[in-house]
């Protein structure tokens, strides 16, 4: 090989291992702020004199598995009915929409106010769901739960009060996993997700940062929406969005995250990757939109710092996917350099590698004791998954920089919390997640990681093993699961909703007060 070559890959691989380990430096620095601010958990001010009126937003699509347990929980809340207005933003294509007018039928006869809204153009799609509702609000404050979420009957005395602060905006709580040990994919999911709701959700709020609303679990005070310019579709990620509008206009956020809401993860690979895409895909747009206005605003340097790095953390995939390029030949540096060793190994090892496992493993220790020894074993599946979802994310950040528009796709839900559950009847479920050309890309990288390992072992370069190892058995775990629908638990009955339903309608949207 010429010398030029050989330039151009060990520059390649030098930028790619830097911008590796800057995203793995930024986890030292959320690690630091959370140590910082770890015992100082928000308070409220004061309580409200007078509860207020409060309107709590139920945004459905094809979710009748697990409509019934949202009603329950709602139906429970410790907050007096006529301070609260219910409404049910129904999108839904199928019979979850029978059921959820009865539903909503029968909190009325329970006491509550309830609106029953139905559109049948999805425009906007849950974004648009809750535009449209906004005409018809009555509260001063908006709570919104996703279908699968179960708030405690305490829920909302919890947090209200923390917008005696006239300057907070937003008050956010922790998402809780109901199905956390449902599989060995629902674990690495939660590792994953802990890390973002745990970690740095805690870590920007109390260091005063721009944190994101998760789309559920939280409250926005409704004049803040109407400021900052109401819910926008231009993204995937509507929540993200409107976080950073109302943020950039002085509006506080209130990250509770001792306040647990626990819903769902998706239990089939399928779910998880288009979970992903939506997420991936949409935070890449959002950053498009708002990242310019941050640094043209009169926020604090080190404040427009942060918000870079979260705005732009999933490019991180496309990083990745130059890795699986420079990867091969395996010989281009001589293996035993020191200039290799000290200037490209060490510090992808400290950051791209400590850092991050320190990061995930304080997110488990900080929610029980000995979590963060209990999660270890965890660890390299929970890289070699990050790695396997690269293709899936990697494609998703390409789409959004590229500008390609893609429809809003729900995860689905199914309501089950456990393999016995879900063993425990014999029909299919209703609701699938898409398929992707990103299979097929998987499954050819498993032959091309295997190629490299079998490459490796003859020219006994076994220091490279266990880094190509996780390659490998990333791609082989994501492949074959969605190849062989190992998680889609084909055996669960969904329950049947409710025999009683509404006339059919074509009109686009029917209110019942």
């Amino acid at each position: 090989m010429i010398e030029w070559e050989k330039l151009l890959w060990l520059t390649s691989y030098i930028i790619v291992s830097a911008g590796l380990s800057a995203f793995g430096a930024h986890k030292v620095k959320v690690l630091y702020t959370y140590w910082k601010h770890r015992k100082n958990p928000p308070k409220a001010l004061r309580e409200f004199a007078e509860l207020p009126v409060v309107t709590i937003q139920l945004p459905i699509f094809n979710e009748a598995d697990v409509l019934g347990q949202l009603v329950a929980s709602i139906s429970a809340l410790e907050y007096p009915k006529d301070r609260l207005q219910i409404q049910f933003l129904d999108d839904s294509t199928d019979e979850t929409s029978q059921a959820c007018e009865q539903y909503a039928q029968t909190m009325r006869e329970q006491g509550f106010d309830v609106e029953y809204r139905h559109r049948t153009n999805r425009q906007g799609f849950k974004a648009g769901a809750l535009d449209a509702a906004m005409a018809t609000v009555k509260g001063e404050f908006i709570c919104i739960f996703d279908a699968d979420f179960e708030p405690e009957p305490d829920y909302l005395m919890q947090t209200i009060h923390h917008f005696t602060d006239p300057q907070v905006g937003i008050v956010q709580a922790r998402w809780g996993h109901k199905n956390l040990d449902f599989s060995l994919l629902t674990r690495l999911q939660g590792i994953l997700l802990d890390g973002h709701l745990m970690m740095e959700q805690t870590s920007r709020s109390r260091q005063g940062e721009f944190c994101n609303f998760n789309g559920t679990a939280g409250l926005w005070r409704r004049c803040v929406i109407d400021e900052a310019g109401g819910w926008k579709h231009d993204t995937l990620t509507e929540d993200l969005d409107l976080s950073y509008r109302a943020q950039m206009l002085g509006w506080r956020f209130i990250y509770l995250n001792d306040i647990i809401v626990p819903a769902e993860l998706p239990p089939d690979m399928d779910g998880f990757k288009s979970q992903q895409h939506r997420w991936t895909k949409g935070s890449v747009q959002v950053c498009k939109k708002v990242l310019g206005k941050v640094w043209r605003s009169d926020e604090p340097f080190m404040k427009k710092v942060e918000a870079t790095a979260h705005l732009t953390s999933n490019f991180a995939n496309l990083l990745t996917l130059c890795t699986l390029v420079l990867l091969y030949p395996v010989d281009f540096l001589p293996v035993n350099s020191w200039q290799k060793a000290v200037f490209v190994d060490l510090p992808v090892f400290l950051f791209a590698t400590v850092a991050v496992i320190a990061f995930y493993l304080t997110a488990q220790g900080a929610q029980r004791r000995l979590g963060w020894l209990q999660t270890i074993p965890y660890i390299p599946l929970f890289m070699a998954l990050g790695i396997g979802m690269s293709i899936n994310n990697g494609k998703a950040v390409i789409e959004a920089l590229l500008g390609q528009e893609s429809e809003f796709v729900r995860t689905p839900k199914y309501g089950v919390n456990s393999r016995a559950q879900a063993q425990s009847s014999k029909k299919s479920f209703r609701y699938k997640a898409g398929k992707s050309l990103c299979l097929w890309i998987e499954l050819a990288l498993v032959g091309y990681f295997g190629h490299l390992l079998w490459m490796a072992v003859e020219k006994e370069q076994w220091g490279s093993l266990p880094f190509l190892a996780l390659f490998l058995g990333g791609f082989l775990y994501v492949s074959l699961s969605s190849l062989m629908k190992r998680f889609s638990m084909a055996t669960f009955t969904p329950p049947e909703p409710p025999s009683k339903g509404p006339s059919e309608t074509e009109e686009a949207e029917v209110m019942v007060a």
